[in-house]
């Protein structure tokens, strides 16, 4: 059985482009050109994923996906040509599973629309020890290991690793992960949030410029690559 996508878009060349690419790659493609025509839509059928644009004609974007978020748990990618970082936050802050920007190749869409399903169909992680190509993290234990020696986490740091695998696949901005393991936003504008990151990086053995398991989404968070 096919996943069923509905495209909430108005640019008739951007729909035609993402039909073809997504009927190509066996999706069951539905669209509409309106914000409030795509909340109806949803609740005549149940869909797999929305992919939504934010400049529609009649309500914004961010509106419409904060209508999804109230009733449904449905993957939603943005697709939309707004650059600002605070609005890619925003929508991510929202509820959002991935934002790309407009222009954008069909294969890396094709390949955020994948990774997001797979991180909805995946199993949570095991509630004991996990493992990912060298790493090991014991969640029971609180302890890591790469290729097989001990590597020390402080709590916060062992408590920020944590936060970014059980979200495996999906970017945590830099607001989320501080609320998550501080409880409160920041004050100092993350900059303790980047020396953490950057502690972990150094401790897990992963190149920031070749990184393994955890991606910079630059002015915006971060993201455990699954």
């Amino acid at each position: 059985m096919y996943q069923s996508i509905l495209i909430i878009e108005d640019d008739k060349g951007v729909v035609k482009l993402l039909s073809i690419a997504l009927e190509s790659n066996q999706f069951d493609v539905s669209k509409v050109s309106l914000g409030k025509e795509g909340l109806f839509e949803l609740t005549q059928k149940s869909y797999d994923m929305v992919l939504l644009d934010l400049g529609l004609p009649d309500i914004d974007g961010i509106e419409v996906l904060k209508e999804i978020r109230k009733e449904r748990n449905l993957p939603v990618i943005v697709i939309s040509a707004r650059f600002k970082e605070e609005e890619k936050v925003e929508a991510l802050e929202l509820g959002a599973d991935d934002y790309l920007t407009k222009p954008f190749g069909v294969n890396e869409l094709v390949a955020r629309i994948k990774a997001v399903f797979k991180r909805y169909q995946v199993n949570p992680i095991d509630e004991h020890q996990t493992t990912y190509d060298e790493l090991t993290v014991d969640f029971k234990n609180r302890s890591v290991k790469v290729n097989d020696e001990q590597s020390h986490l402080t709590p916060i740091e062992f408590n920020i690793l944590k936060y970014l695998i059980e979200n495996r696949g999906r970017v945590c901005t830099h607001k989320m992960i501080q609320e998550k393991v501080w409880g409160y936003d920041s004050t100092d504008g993350y900059q303790s949030l980047r020396v953490f990151i950057g502690n972990i990086r150094r401790k897990i053995k992963d190149d920031v410029f070749k990184p393994k398991y955890i991606l910079t989404e630059s002015g915006i968070g971060y993201r455990f690559i699954a």
